[in-house]
């Protein structure tokens, strides 16, 4: 019995549809990486301290990597078992998921890479089913 994976992935958000011989089943991800960090304490700010009360840059990009590894690595496990993997998305997540299967040895296994809009989960289930039907059919 095989399993295939196809995955949508943003920054904040990913679906998971894994169909074997006997089921198909949809798996959600949330991300809590946060693009533009909020400032702490009240706001506005003003005074001559405003800069200080601002996280800097590269400890805005240290969290936010941080958080996006964990949530790549949750993603990662729960797809480790599949056959063969296809990823699509609308941004950079995509790219940067398959880099990390690479890291993982589990690059073999990615069917595709491919550029996709947002899309509702019974569209991103359909376009996965649609996407190995066509595979089998060639093969």
């Amino acid at each position: 019995m095989s399993t295939h994976v196809g995955l949508w992935i943003d920054h904040r958000r990913a679906v998971v549809v894994e169909i074997t011989d006997q089921h198909e089943t949809i798996e959600l991800f949330s991300s809590n990486a946060e693009r533009q960090p909020r400032r702490a304490g009240d706001s506005p700010l003003s005074g001559a301290f405003e800069s200080q009360q601002v996280p800097a840059d590269d400890s805005q990009q240290r969290a936010l990597s941080g958080e996006l590894h964990a949530y790549y690595d949750s993603v990662i496990a729960r797809i480790r078992s599949a056959d063969s993997i296809l990823i699509f998305g609308p941004g950079e997540a995509k790219n940067e998921l398959s880099a990390r299967l690479d890291a993982h040895q589990l690059g073999g296994r990615v069917a595709g890479v491919e550029v996709a809009d947002k899309l509702t989960d019974r569209q991103i289930a359909a376009k996965v089913r649609a996407y190995f039907t066509k595979q089998h059919v060639a093969s």
